[in-house]
């Protein structure tokens, strides 16, 4: 080692190059003076991104969820009464029932009833569109037309809202999900049914569910289930599909997956009655020979479809609808607004032009007559100039007019593209007769 005055300030450890080499070698540590450093325990390792699957979920129970559900059917077959047994209240307290001759004259309408259910601190917004009136008509050609439409309104309403300045606080009235109800009587699909499964199919998601299956046996309704499973393939009729398991589910979720894809349509029973059987209270309906309850699997299938729309798959329905269903309306709004906005370029600029033929014209038609009273006699010129003149009025008002409607047969006043004319339309309008002002 090589001592200095300043030597007590180096490392003892560490080797000082001779004063002859200073180039000779850097200072090196021995190995026997190196220290590994402890490894970080897994604890220190934990970064916390882990928890965002607990904000979300915080902050989705805090805001609370919706949910729209919509049921389509002939009257009487219990479409109300399995809503309430479905969701554990009464949506229909206060419904006043049509006599025969009342149905008759009765149209399709539409009702909505929205109700807050709160379950261990999870609230839901439910609301359940009704359709009185469906089927039951003696001509029911387009029956389905109002429900259609009441779907696209809710399309509209929400595409408005989105397009708008305030998107903070944008209510979803979309139908999630349409429960349709085929009668347990008959041999399959009618053509009602098949008919408004496919007007619907591409707008809403389609459960078709047959009703009052404590009508049928059980070899009765399973070949009434395989008949309208082979129906909705024969016809091309799209159905809600439920979407494969993941690979890290185990084999008792795969296996109620199975199950309830096995068991579509449900077969369904509803009641509103609380019966004692076997000691104990459950929903069922009292018959001379029995009782049967709704919540028995070997009875129907509500708990399956309980299961399927409350449980399992109102997310996905609720996916479907927002990425397929309402992505191509939306797709087709922004289609047809883009050929209106070209369409409306063009005959602008169609008007445009002639406007400023017709001020050629004009201006032609002044010179003439001022070389005509130059040549000619002034009471001539005059007659001249006065027949030009009712001619270029005329052709001028006639292809003013022509302009115009052709500018106004271009416009399609829509509600949905109401917003659209007033901020694109009117000022093109103002620039265009303020240019027509000034030629």
């Amino acid at each position: 080692s090589f001592s200095s005055p300043h030597s007590s300030l180096l490392h003892p450890s560490i080797t000082a190059p001779h004063p002859c080499h200073p180039q000779s070698s850097p200072l090196l540590l021995p190995t026997s003076s190196l220290t590994l450093l402890p490894s970080p325990s897994p604890e220190k390792e934990y970064v916390g991104f882990a928890t965002l699957p607990n904000q979300v979920h915080r902050k989705s129970v805090k805001k609370g969820f919706d949910f729209t559900l919509m049921v389509a059917g002939e009257s009487g077959l219990g479409k109300s009464t399995l809503v309430n047994s479905l969701f554990l209240t009464d949506l229909h307290k206060d419904r006043k029932l049509l006599n025969a001759e009342e149905r008759i004259s009765q149209t399709v309408e539409i009702t909505k009833h929205t109700v807050d259910i709160e379950e261990k601190g999870v609230k839901l917004k439910l609301t359940i569109v009704d359709t009185p009136g469906f089927g039951d008509a003696v001509n029911n050609t387009e029956c389905w037309r109002p429900i259609t439409d009441y779907i696209d309104q809710q399309f509209e309403q929400y595409f408005r809202d989105e397009s708008g300045l305030n998107r903070k606080n944008i209510q979803d009235n979309r139908v999630h999900c349409c429960l349709y109800f085929i009668p347990p009587f008959g041999h399959g699909l009618r053509p009602v049914d098949i008919e408004f499964m496919k007007a619907l199919q591409d707008k809403v998601n389609v459960v078709p569910l047959i009703s009052k299956s404590d009508c049928l046996t059980p070899n009765e309704i399973r070949k009434l289930k395989d008949r309208v499973r082979e129906e909705i393939d024969t016809f091309g009729i799209k159905v809600y599909q439920f979407p494969d398991c993941d690979s890290d589910e185990d084999e008792e979720a795969k296996q109620k997956d199975r199950e309830l894809k096995e068991s579509t349509p449900f077969a369904v029973i509803g009641s509103n009655m609380v019966v004692e059987t076997r000691g104990q209270k459950v929903r069922g309906r009292l018959y001379p020979w029995g009782i049967v309850e709704v919540e028995n699997q070997s009875h129907c299938d509500f708990v399956k479809l309980r299961t399927m729309l409350i449980r399992t798959h109102m997310h996905d329905l609720k996916d479907i609808t927002c990425d397929c269903h309402y992505e191509n309306y939306r797709a087709h709004c922004i289609h047809t607004m883009t050929r209106y906005r070209l369409s409306l370029s063009f005959s602008l600029s169609h008007s445009l032009s002639l406007s400023l033929t017709l001020s050629l014209s004009l201006s032609l038609s002044v010179s003439l007559c001022l070389s005509l009273s130059l040549s000619l006699s002034l009471s001539l010129s005059l007659s001249l100039s006065l027949s030009l003149f009712l001619s270029l009025s005329l052709s001028l008002s006639f292809s003013l007019s022509l302009s115009v409607s052709q500018f106004f047969n271009s416009i399609q006043f829509n509600s949905l593209y109401w917003h659209d004319v007033t901020m694109y339309i009117l000022p093109k309008l103002i620039l265009y007769i303020y240019n027509i002002k000034n030629k």
